[in-house]
């Protein structure tokens, strides 16, 4: 009975550790879209997932909509302060967004967090001024593209199409390496 208590056991632990380690880190890169005779793309042949259109408030209090941020390539990250690989990854996508400039903007959003918790979290990381941090109250950011894992992030291209989404922590090189790509495609 013990030995079968135990095995059962060992057997749950092992599919929640595939699950946060193999599918919490994978990437669903969404293919380009097909060009015409001319190298033009085809934006109806292929239907990208756009950015979604939702509005948030800024640590100011001003209100901020991602749709009005389309235009330029877009890095939006989810995050909490709860979130082991967030204490690592803010302050590597704060580095990146210096060393791109404006050629790209990279957009936190925290997921349900009040403010005061939210800024003390990027205040003790010194990134606060670096990024544009947004607050979502109702976590309908997360919702809208299907996190199940944490951080999650969504690359955007100029036109507001979703290039790519990766589900789990990014290392700096592979933010430098989506966003050059990114960049390449726009």
């Amino acid at each position: 009975m013990k030995k079968t208590i135990i095995l059962s056991s060992l057997i749950i632990v092992g599919i929640l550790i595939a699950l946060v380690f193999g599918v919490g880190r994978s990437s669903q890169q969404v293919p380009p879209s097909p060009t015409t005779e001319s190298g033009e793309r085809e934006k109806t042949a292929v239907s990208l997932k756009e950015v979604p259109d939702l509005s948030f408030k800024d640590y100011s209090g001003g209100t901020t909509s991602l749709a009005e941020l389309v235009g330029m390539p877009l890095v939006i990250n989810s995050w909490a302060s709860w979130c082991p690989f967030c204490v690592d990854e803010l302050p590597d996508f704060a580095e990146v967004q210096k060393e791109f400039g404006d050629r790209v903007r990279i957009i936190a959003v925290n997921r349900a967090e009040p403010l005061s918790v939210a800024q003390q979290y990027s205040d003790n990381l010194k990134v606060t001024d670096d990024l544009l941090f947004l607050l979502d109250p109702n976590d309908s950011f997360y919702r809208s593209i299907g996190g199940f894992s944490m951080p999650e992030t969504i690359f955007v291209d100029g036109d507001g199409n979703i290039r790519e989404h990766k589900r789990g922590p990014l290392t700096v090189d592979e933010m430098r390496t989506k966003i050059e790509t990114l960049l390449a495609a726009s």
